[in-house]
């Protein structure tokens, strides 16, 4: 069993088109080997995918790939995904199974408060991110021992550094990247973006065309979407 660090918190219907669109996913990834999967949610919200066959291995080790694991136990140095938890002026909090306190001073994007760094990525709730983790136990304080705090990775300040450089972006939870498609072409903004990234199940990111501008196509389509949405302006 794999359990994959994105997160399915919608309820009712959407929990069902969720649940298609990460069966449609998975069956994406390894519907050419030989194996059988089952999916589960756990408690946590953390979808689980049971896999059977001749491949099962190999299956397990894409789907890792794909969508990072969350794991009983995190072991200090060794790269992780978690999920956007929490925010406040001492650091992140990202779910890993368990939470993760990623300090200010570890977050390596630039100056600002935490608070500020979020607006400024555009990181939306329950998006998955990458860290290192440090040795620090649940309640975000540092193990007996632990030489350095949890950080985020080097792949991830990238990434977002990388977003910060673009054409600007429209960042949304809440919703699959087929919801968020669909709301953009019936309001009319079908040629406002290049793509939409999927960031995780339920968060997309919407990457827009030169001359589109953000913080409108939120006002647009806000009212749409009953999602958290964040800009990304370059």
């Amino acid at each position: 069993m794999v359990v994959l660090a994105t997160k399915l918190y919608v309820e009712g219907d959407a929990r069902e088109r969720a649940l298609d669109s990460l069966r449609s996913l998975v069956g994406n990834e390894i519907g050419d080997l030989e194996v059988e999967f089952e999916l589960g949610v756990r408690h946590d919200d953390f979808p689980s995918v049971t896999i059977e066959g001749d491949d099962a291995t190999v299956a397990r080790n894409v789907l890792r790939e794909e969508f990072g694991e969350i794991v009983p136990d995190l072991e200090a140095g060794e790269t992780y995904v978690g999920t956007l938890e929490s925010w406040d002026e001492d650091g992140l909090v990202l779910d890993a199974g368990q939470p993760v306190r990623i300090p200010a001073a570890e977050l390596g994007l630039g100056p600002g408060s935490p608070t500020q760094i979020r607006d400024r990525y555009g990181l939306v709730q329950h998006m998955p991110m990458r860290f290192v983790y440090g040795g620090s136990g649940g309640d975000g304080e540092p193990e007996a021992g632990a030489e350095t705090p949890s950080r985020l990775a080097d792949e991830e300040r990238d990434r977002l550094y990388e977003w910060s450089r673009g054409d600007g972006r429209l960042n949304v939870n809440s919703a699959t990247r087929a919801e968020v498609r669909a709301t953009l072409n019936r309001a009319g903004h079908a040629h406002d973006y290049v793509t939409i990234e999927r960031l995780g199940l339920l968060e997309q990111s919407v990457i827009c065309t030169e001359n589109t501008d953000p913080p409108g196509l939120l006002a647009s389509i806000g009212e749409y979407l009953p999602a958290e949405l964040r800009c990304v302006v370059p």
